[in-house]
């Protein structure tokens, strides 16, 4: 019969310890720390830190804004003028009509440009496509 410590009279119950093929804690330590190092080679601005991550995600913010308010202006401008056209000439409704699709066009505009994406259009250059890695 087992003895009163446990099965097999040693008092464990689970996987012994004493395998040689078990990996000590320095040897998961140094591997851990080589593959941190390979994973911040690879990704250097993933690893900078809780305030970077912080300041990542407000400068996300403040560029939604701007985009937002660089397309907002555009539309707005476009009615304002062409409200002042409607009354200065008597066209009423078609120059607010005329004026708001330019306003949107223009905001629409401006938003690419805010963003990088069409950072030379009307400059002779061309548009600026995906970078290549």
């Amino acid at each position: 019969m087992a003895g009163s410590n446990g099965p097999d009279g040693t008092g464990e119950t689970g996987p012994r310890n004493d395998r040689k093929g078990d990996i000590r804690d320095d040897e998961l330590e140094r591997r851990r720390r080589e593959l941190g190092a390979s994973l911040a080679a690879r990704h250097p601005k993933a690893f900078e830190g809780e305030d970077n991550a912080q300041a990542g995600g407000s400068t996300g913010y403040g560029q939604a804004f701007k985009l937002s308010s660089e397309f907002i202006a555009g539309v707005v401008v476009g009615i304002a003028i062409g409200w002042m056209v409607d009354h200065l000439a008597g066209t009423s409704p078609w120059g607010l009509v005329v004026f708001l699709l330019v306003g949107f066009a223009a905001g629409v505009l401006n938003v690419l440009r805010s963003a990088g994406l069409m950072a030379g259009f009307g400059q002779g250059k061309p548009p600026a496509g995906p970078k290549d890695e």
